[in-house]
């Protein structure tokens, strides 16, 4: 027998080759590692995309920063250039950052395969997470950043901006002790440090408040680490400052290798005179249970059942496409759930 897939499955019957089925929806294994295959690469090349433009950011930044300290200490330079040039480079911090969710999102979904589909095919059980499809599937319809722009600030400030700021901090302190002459006495450093009717010590103290504020900046958001693309170890730990990993208890030592997100889940209440005919709809089609509850109508006084199913965000449109076409008149409300446990969501023992 061969050892090459291809050549294996030839054996294999069409009935029983091995598919990837999610909800309802059947592909050979083939066909699915092919399309995820090129899905990877179009998000690698996308992040790397991305990625590229934080370091154009970061040129532009080092590139105004030599050019302003230079001018500065020039013949007729004035070290208003300097401080001219730290708002500049501020602007360019507050670009990176957005930049920098950008690169975030995309990560996020090349780190989902990485660790669930890439990962699982190499180390036992085989099998991705439970609920990387349904992450996955959600980031793609509904994109949303993964790490918030406080964070993105914090993190490019630490990794590379507060070097520049440092730089730029020293250099205006040297043009203004040595130029336009030495300064020998605080009164001398703070007539240098003048800007036009602007005295000097009004120009430190401004200068200090913003070096602090950038500062505390870097501080508060060092604790935010929901920076996927980062290469961290990332040890999750309670409030009893026990370890945990992707939710889990006893997981001492191991990393957690990617945020795992806890999904937007929905709630359906379905008001139906068909409710046998939903039902299996919902059954059949989307493989989600539904518990039936008797009703009646306060205001006719018919009774009706209500059917009761638990969704996630991607799920919502494909479950109202499904009522519609039985019943168009079916009362449906969707009720955001905060947490979902059981059977096609997170297991009940992983939070006890």
């Amino acid at each position: 027998m061969s050892d090459h897939p291809d050549e294996a499955n030839k054996n294999i019957p069409p009935e029983q080759e091995p598919v990837w089925t999610f909800r309802g929806y059947r592909l050979r294994a083939s066909e699915f590692t092919t399309a995820m295959v090129h899905f990877f690469r179009a998000e690698i090349s996308r992040a790397n995309v991305w990625r590229q433009r934080l370091d154009t950011t970061t040129n532009w930044a080092v590139i105004t920063t030599g050019a302003a300290i230079t001018i500065a200490f020039n013949p007729g330079g004035h070290h208003a250039v300097i401080i001219l040039n730290t708002l500049l480079v501020t602007l360019f911090l507050y670009i990176e950052a957005r930049r920098y969710r950008y690169y975030e999102l995309w990560s996020y979904r090349v780190r989902l395969m990485e660790t669930d589909f890439y990962a699982a095919m190499l180390v036992p059980p085989f099998q991705p997470a439970a609920d990387w499809a349904e992450s996955l599937a959600e980031n793609l319809l509904h994109p949303d950043f993964p790490i918030t722009m406080w964070e993105a600030l914090g993190r490019r400030f630490r990794r590379n901006y507060l070097w520049i700021y440092l730089i730029l901090g020293l250099a205006w302190g040297a043009r203004v002790a040595l130029l336009p002459k030495a300064a020998v006495t605080w009164q001398e450093f703070f007539a240098n440090a003048a800007i036009g009717g602007i005295s000097g010590q009004v120009v430190i103290t401004i200068g200090f408040a913003y070096y602090c504020f950038l500062l505390m900046l870097g501080v508060l958001t060092s604790g935010l680490h929901q920076a996927t693309g980062e290469v961290l170890p990332r040890y999750l730990e309670d409030a009893r400052g026990v370890p945990v990993f992707n939710g889990l208890e006893g997981a001492r030592g191991r990393p957690w290798f990617r945020l795992s997100k806890r999904r937007r889940l929905f709630v359906a209440l379905i008001i139906t005179s068909k409710a046998e005919a939903v039902s299996q709809k919902i059954l059949q089609e989307m493989k989600r249970g539904v518990t039936a509850l008797s009703g009646r109508g306060m205001f006719t006084g018919t009774a009706r059942q209500v059917l009761l199913c638990a969704l996630t965000i991607t799920e919502v449109a494909q479950m109202k496409a499904l009522v519609r076409d039985i019943e168009a008149d079916a009362f449906v409300i969707i009720i955001p759930a905060q947490e979902v446990l059981g059977r096609g969501f997170l297991p009940l023992h992983a939070e006890e």
